[in-house]
C-alpha cells in the first residue's frame, strides 16, 4: 500500500472502532454503578436473597437485551442504509441513552426523587443503549474488513476490539476518578450519574466523526453502485486492483446456482454452526462476569471499596497489553493458533481462581490469575472472534449470518451476566465452595471452546474475504 492509502485506511479504521470503544465503554461503566443502583433501586423492595439477586442481574444485565435486539436488526440496518448508516443510528442511541441512563427521573419527576420507582425507565435507557452497542458490535468490524486490504484485514479488525478494551480501561479509570471524589454516601447520590453520563463524550465525537467517511465498496456494489465502489477502492487499494475487487465482489454475490439472495444456510450448516458457537464459547468463558463485576469480585477476594476499582484498572490494563499482542501477530501466526492458546491459558487460569476461592486462599495469587485470564482472553477470544465472524461469512449472506451470530453471542452474553449474580450470590453454593462454583464452570468451558476450535475452525489469514467463501463446500464442511 501506499502512504497515501495506508493514511486513508487508517482514518477509516480509526472512526469506525469508535463504535468499539463505546462498546468497551458501556460494557464497563455499569461495573462501578451496580452497588449504587442495589442501593437505590433495589434494597429498598426488600426482596428476598433470589428475588433480590435476580432483578439485581437482570438491571445491570438489562442493556445486553437491547444488544440482542441491535444485533438482530444490524442485518437489516446494514442491508438497507448501509455499515456508515447502521453505525450512525448506533452513535445516537449512545448519545440518548448515556443521558437517560443517568437521569432516569427526567421528564418523570425530581432528579433523585422518586426512589425505585426510576428503576423502570433506568431499564428502557439501558436497553436503548444496548441496541446501539448490538448494531455497532456488528458494524464497526464489519466496516473495517469491507474497507481493509487483505494482508492487514485481521491486525485493522484487532484495532476493533483494541478499542472495546481502551474503552474499558478509560472508563475503569473515570469510575475510579469519580469514586474518589467523595465517600460511600456521595457515590450513590450522585457519583453513579457522573460514571453513566460520562459516556456522551465519546458518543458525540463518534456521531460527529461519521459525517465525513464514506461507506464500504462491498454495500456500494450490493445496492448497484459499481462506479462509486470502484472510486473507494482505488483510494483504498490502488488503480490496478480497484477494477479486479469490483468483479470479484460481483461474482462472489451470485455464488449459489445464480441467486442474488440465498438463504444463510445455501453454504451448509457447518459454517452457521461454527459463527454462533464461536460467538457462544466467547462468552460461555465467562468474560462479561469478569468485567462487569470485576469490583464486586475483588471485594469477594476481601478488597476495599477502593482497592478494588484500582485492582479492576489493573485488569484494565493487562486487556490493553496482550490485545496489541494479538494485533501484532493475528496476521502472522493466525486465527486458529491464538484462539486454541488462549482457551487453555483462561481454563488455567479460571480453574485455579475457582480453588482459591475454595481454599479461601486469596491474595495476590488470585489478582495474578484473574491477570492471567484476561490476558488469555485478550490475546485470542476477544479480538479473533471479531476477526473470523467479519470474515467467514460470503457476501451474499453476510448480513443476515453475522446478525444471526452476533445475536447468539449477545443471548450468551445475557445469560452468564444474570446467571453469575445468582451464582455468586447464592448463600448454599458460596457456604460450599466460597464464591469459587461460577469460575470453575467457566475454565470447562474454556476448555471445550479450545477443543471446538481444533476440530471446526478453518485458518482464514491472508485470504481475501471472496476467497474465504471457497474454504466452505456446498456440503457445508471445511475445505
Amino acid at each position: 500500500m501506499t502512504q497515501r492509502t495506508t493514511g486513508l485506511v487508517t482514518g477509516l479504521t480509526f472512526v469506525a472502532t469508535l463504535g468499539g470503544l463505546l462498546f468497551g465503554y458501556d460494557t464497563a461503566v455499569i461495573s462501578g454503578a451496580v452497588s449504587s443502583i442495589d442501593a437505590n433501586f433495589i434494597d429498598p423492595r426488600h426482596l428476598s436473597e433470589t428475588a433480590r439477586g435476580t432483578l439485581s442481574g437482570f438491571t445491570v444485565s438489562s442493556a445486553i437485551i437491547g444488544c440482542i435486539i441491535g444485533a438482530i436488526v444490524a442485518g437489516w440496518v446494514a442491508h438497507r442504509f448501509g455499515r456508515k448508516g447502521g453505525l450512525l443510528v448506533a452513535s445516537i442511541l449512545f448519545l440518548v441513552s448515556a443521558f437517560g441512563s443517568a437521569y432516569p427521573e427526567f421528564g418523570l419527576g425530581p432528579i433523585g426523587g422518586m426512589g425505585p420507582a426510576a428503576l423502570a425507565p433506568f431499564i428502557c435507557y439501558r436497553i436503548l443503549c444496548g441496541m446501539g452497542v448490538g448494531i455497532a458490535s456488528m458494524l464497526s468490524p464489519l466496516y473495517i474488513a469491507e474497507i481493509a486490504p487483505s494482508e492487514v484485514r485481521g491486525r485493522l479488525v484487532s484495532f476493533n476490539q483494541l478499542s472495546i478494551v481502551l474503552g474499558m480501561l478509560i472508563v475503569y479509570f473515570v469510575n475510579a476518578s469519580i469514586a474518589g471524589a467523595g465517600d460511600d454516601a456521595w457515590i450513590k447520590a450522585t457519583g453513579w450519574r457522573l460514571m453513566l453520563a460520562s459516556e456522551a463524550i465519546p458518543a458525540a465525537m463518534f456521531l460527529v466523526l461519521l459525517l465525513f467517511v464514506p461507506d464500504t465498496p462491498r454495500w456500494l456494489v450490493m445496492k448497484g453502485r459499481g462506479t462509486a465502489a470502484h472510486e473507494i477502492l482505488v483510494r483504498l487499494v490502488g488503480v490496478d486492483t480497484a477494477r479486479t475487487t469490483v468483479t470479484e465482489i460481483e461474482a462472489s454475490l451470485e455464488v449459489v446456482s445464480g441467486e442474488k439472495a440465498p438463504s444463510v444456510l445455501a453454504f451448509g450448516w457447518l459454517l452457521m454452526i461454527v459463527g454462533i458457537m464461536l460467538s457462544v464459547f466467547q462468552q460461555f468463558v465467562g468474560i462479561n462476569a469478569v468485567l462487569y463485576y470485576a469490583p464486586l469480585m475483588f471485594q469477594n477476594m476481601g478488597a476495599t471499596t477502593d482497592v478494588s476499582f484500582w485492582q479492576t484498572v489493573i485488569v484494565g490494563l493487562a486487556n490493553v497489553i496482550f490485545t496489541v499482542v494479538a494485533i501484532v501477530t493475528v496476521d502472522r501466526l493466525g486465527r486458529k493458533p491464538l484462539l486454541i492458546i488462549g482457551g487453555l491459558v483462561m481454563a488455567v487460569a479460571m480453574l485455579a481462581l475457582g480453588f482459591m476461592f475454595n481454599a479461601k486462599s486469596m491474595g495476590v495469587g488470585s489478582l495474578v490469575m484473574v491477570v492471567l485470564y484476561i490476558a488469555g482472553f485478550a490475546l485470542s477470544w476477544g479480538p479473533v472472534t471479531w476477526v473470523l465472524l467479519s470474515e467467514i461469512f460470503p457476501n451474499a449472506i453476510k448480513n443476515k449470518a453475522m446478525a444471526w451470530a452476533v445475536a447468539a453471542q449477545w443471548i450468551a452474553n445475557w445469560f452468564v451476566s444474570v446467571t453469575f449474580k445468582i451464582l455468586d450470590g447464592n448463600s448454599a453454593l458460596n457456604a460450599a465452595f466460597n464464591h469459587g462454583f461460577a469460575y470453575w464452570i467457566y475454565g470447562i468451558m474454556s476448555l471445550l471452546a479450545a477443543a471446538f476450535v481444533y476440530l471446526y475452525v478453518p485458518e482464514t489469514k491472508r485470504q481475501t474475504l471472496e476467497g474465504i467463501q471457497k474454504l466452505w463446500s456446498r456440503s457445508g464442511s471445511a475445505a
